[in-house]
């Protein structure tokens, strides 16, 4: 399964008990019509796949619902669900590369011409 958005939060690397596991969180902020804010959980190795990912990029994230059952100290089932990601990709950077346009520099950019005389008129048609 995918799920595409904009990044909203990428938190640290947190390891817990003696054994090392690792964990990462991301939340993703869908764009549709009722925005949903999704957890997507990195674990152990998938960790670093959120190193180079910033707050505000626009990806696409290839994720596996989890579930697992847990019997309570009363004797009662309870049932958790966790989404999991294992692979993230820019959508920003591939529409550009997949495109011939290339990308349009910012408007600050651009210096206005300082060497237009009054003589010199436009001779465009409309």
């Amino acid at each position: 399964m995918e799920i595409q958005g904009r990044i909203k939060m990428v938190d640290d690397t947190k390891t817990y008990g003696n054994n090392g596991f690792r964990k990462r969180e991301l939340v993703i902020t869908t764009e549709e019509q009722y925005p949903q804010h999704i957890l997507v959980e990195f674990v152990q190795d998938k960790t670093n796949l959120l190193d180079n990912f910033q707050v505000g990029q626009m990806v696409k994230v290839s994720i596996n619902i989890r579930g697992r059952e847990w019997v309570n100290p009363q004797g009662e089932t309870k049932y958790f669900n966790s989404i999991q990601g294992w692979r993230v990709e820019n959508l920003e950077t591939a529409s550009q590369e997949n495109s011939n346009i290339p990308p349009v520099p910012p408007m600050d950019a651009f210096e206005p011409a300082d060497d237009l005389k009054e003589e010199d008129h436009d001779d465009l048609p409309f």
